[in-house]
């Protein structure tokens, strides 16, 4: 049983993400410091934040719309980070789009197996299914 959200895989690898998200957007032209580089850390840091949140709320269905929540913040800060690319910000070989990825990965995982929309095959008893907490 897991004592803390610290020890989900998908919240220390969206710790990373942030720590990269600085260190990209450190960088960045001066007069982006309040436009893309700001939104950029907000949307990064909301994603392990979400996950811890909802983690903390004590209810499944709150757990998975939290994480939801950190889906879409994931999705915003890949939208930033091909913008930043695309603006000539990053360069496309430091972007952390396979970091970004594996995150995707795990969040919609978790998603899954929290919303019990498992294939019956993978988890035919539904009482094993209410340690899905302790899976990622």
């Amino acid at each position: 049983m897991l004592k803390s959200f610290r020890e989900l895989r998908v919240w220390r690898e969206a710790m990373l993400l942030v720590e990269e998200a600085y260190r990209l957007v450190r960088d960045f032209p001066k007069d982006e410091r309040f436009g893309l580089a700001s939104q950029m850390t907000r949307a990064a840091v909301s994603v392990p934040s979400n996950i811890a949140e909802g983690y903390g709320r004590g209810s499944r269905k709150d757990y998975v719309h939290f994480l939801r929540q950190a889906l879409g913040s994931l999705y915003e800060f890949d939208t930033q980070l091909e913008i930043a690319v695309s603006l000539g910000f990053v360069e496309r070989s430091d972007a952390p789009s396979d970091h970004v990825d594996g995150v995707s990965r795990m969040l919609n995982s978790l998603i899954r197996k929290l919303d019990g929309k498992m294939p019956a095959t993978r988890n035919p008893n539904p009482e094993t299914r209410s340690n899905v907490f302790n899976e990622q």
